[in-house]
């Protein structure tokens, strides 16, 4: 068993099962499946967000690795990669409860609890009027300038999050927003890998997903092009010739996730 408490669950869970307290935890819920649930719940005043995992079966995990998906077995991968996270410096939430018990994968009961980051918005929000209505176009470069940072920064460290989109990365608006002031978090890391080093079929994943969920917000090429040099750390003129496979790959992947997501609805 693997049990971490913070306040104020260490003093409110004192002597008690925190596996059973846990799922007394009441509030608004965000997600419900067979194995996963997701809430918002206060404590003494102060939101925290609820991801409890109750295992997701045999029969589950296999359909899962014959589709090619790997499971998500448990609020250990979450906790591992905030841990890293933040050891490497990038914002991101902040986890005051981990459980985990159970040496049975398809049957493993583990939670994580992580403290509201609020008030903010996402930049998928914040992006919506951005081809009607252009940002300032010194936001627009701080935003672009610290999202290529963290998630070079994510990868350098070994995470790579598989579900890398704008709306998975939050501005703080607790105070005005301002190009030469920005707070940015990235959140929702419930399936995120750690490793020592992200391979890079992964990396790639990730990038693809956020250039995909980024096509409709009126990036210019320019914009793209100040993206990879803050992503890569490297001269521009090296990115475009050494990472030239990558760049058509991404340009074909996305084209087909934006293709389904017409025909099919929000992939998101």
């Amino acid at each position: 068993m693997k049990l971490e408490l913070h306040e104020p669950f260490k003093s409110l869970w004192a002597g008690k099962d925190p596996f059973a307290e846990v799922e007394r935890l009441q509030g608004k819920v965000y997600r419900e499946l067979e194995g996963r649930r997701t809430l918002r719940t206060e404590v003494q005043g102060r939101g925290y967000f609820v991801k409890i995992h109750r295992g997701i079966g045999w029969g589950e995990i296999v359909k899962n690795l014959f589709s090619a998906k790997l499971p998500v077995l448990g609020a250990g991968q979450e906790q591992r990669a905030l841990e890293r996270l933040h050891q490497a410096g990038v914002a991101t939430m902040t986890s005051v409860a981990y459980g985990e018990r159970g040496g049975n994968p398809a049957a493993q009961h583990s939670f994580i609890i992580t403290e509201e980051l609020a008030p903010t918005t996402d930049l998928e929000v914040l992006s919506l009027d951005w081809l009607q209505t252009p940002p300032e176009p010194r936001l627009k470069r701080a935003l672009i300038a610290e999202v290529a940072k963290m998630v070079g920064t994510m990868h350098r460290a070994g995470v790579n999050h598989r579900d890398c989109y704008i709306c998975h990365f939050l501005l703080h608006t607790d105070r005005p927003i301002s190009a030469d002031d920005l707070c940015l978090s990235v959140i929702d890391l419930h399936r995120a890998q750690t490793r020592t080093a992200t391979p890079r079929r992964w990396r790639d994943k990730d990038l693809a997903a956020l250039y995909f969920s980024a096509l409709d917000i009126g990036l210019t090429r320019r914009d793209k092009l100040r993206f990879l040099c803050g992503y890569f750390q490297r001269p521009l003129r090296d990115i475009l010739r050494e990472e030239a496979a990558l760049l058509a790959w991404m340009e074909r992947k996305a084209a087909k996730l934006y293709d389904r997501k017409q025909r099919y609805g929000d992939l998101l």
